[in-house]
């Protein structure tokens, strides 16, 4: 059994170490607050260009945490806002990006074939600082560019 002086040693052995092998992870994710907050701006950014959407928030770990569907939005869209926010997340990067990327790449065609992934506009990272925490996704919006477009104004209104 440990000693409460062994515990506090191993305590702040631990804390001093700037990573050591069993030390836990400290890692950033998407709160609920800011996740409502950037669902909450995705759609007022499509609405003011007359354009209903989806909106899908995802965590660091793909977890769902918030979604969002406008009234007039196809279900199909549920869906591919969903696989846009993962998609983003996944590949720390925007799946405008990535569709270009697998049109222009040959090195990166297979892409489409990840069954998972959706290379289509408006899915985007959700960072703090150089770290990926989350994922946007938007869809139904009137395509990929507005879908996007709303992404992007959710990300610069909120977590910008």
């Amino acid at each position: 059994m440990m000693t409460m002086q062994a515990a506090i040693t191993l305590g702040l052995a631990l804390a001093a170490a700037p990573h050591t092998p069993h030390a836990p992870l400290e890692q950033r994710t998407v709160s609920l607050a800011m996740a409502e907050a950037l669902a909450d701006a995705a759609l007022a950014s499509c609405r003011a260009v007359d354009r209903d959407a989806v909106v899908v928030i995802v965590d660091r770990g793909g977890n769902l945490v918030v979604l969002q569907r406008g009234d007039q939005v196809g279900p199909h869209n549920t869906r591919a806002a969903e696989r846009k926010a993962f998609t983003a997340l996944s590949t720390k990067t925007s799946t405008a990006s990535l569709a270009e990327r697998a049109a222009s790449d040959p090195g990166s065609r297979n892409l489409t074939s990840v069954a998972e992934l959706l290379l289509l506009g408006g899915g985007l990272p959700i960072r703090h600082g150089e770290e990926t925490i989350g994922g946007i996704g938007v869809a139904g919006s009137g395509g990929s560019a507005s879908d996007d477009h709303c992404a992007r104004a959710a990300l610069e209104q909120v977590a910008g």
